[in-house]
């Protein structure tokens, strides 16, 4: 099996930007999810807006679409890109305990909005433990992981 080579390690082994200046403006799109595992009774409170700090869920919201477009600013080698849009949805999963996030982020450029789409879905998830650790000290985030991306040179991707 052939390994790919990184694409931010220079030929001296050291950090750098992928020049993207060269490539052509396509669609781009990526889809992130990830998970709050919490007690039951503390998804109960969320879910009757019941938390002390405020509704949990528009809280996160906006959190996500603020972190995405943040994205560039706190990843050291990524692209700053216009986004045309960040979407972030939540559902319930009782029988878990759990909220599940999915994170969406849309541009047309050079390059692909990957870390937009999971820095939103972190930093949704990590709203929803600090608006809930008052109550939960317990709560665990996980499965932060890229779903799918589309456009550019390599097209389409589904996990």
């Amino acid at each position: 099996m052939t390994m790919k080579k990184l694409t931010h390690i220079d030929g001296k082994g050291r950090p750098s930007m992928v020049d993207v200046g060269g490539k052509s403006l396509t669609q781009r799109e990526a889809v992130a999810a990830g998970s709050v595992i919490m007690k039951k009774e503390t998804l109960s409170l969320i879910t009757d807006n019941r938390i002390a700090k405020g509704n949990v869920f528009e809280t996160a919201r906006l959190a996500g679409i603020m972190a995405a477009k943040k994205a560039g600013e706190l990843i050291p080698l990524c692209h700053q890109l216009n986004l045309s849009s960040v979407d972030v949805e939540f559902s319930i999963d009782r029988k878990k305990g759990a909220v599940d996030i999915r994170a969406a982020a849309r541009c047309t450029g050079q390059t692909g909005v990957e870390m937009e789409a999971l820095t939103a879905a972190s930093v949704a998830a990590l709203t929803i433990y600090d608006m809930c650790k008052a109550v939960d000290r317990g709560i665990i985030i996980t499965g932060i992981m890229l779903m799918e991306k589309r456009g550019g040179k390599s097209g389409t991707w589904v996990r």
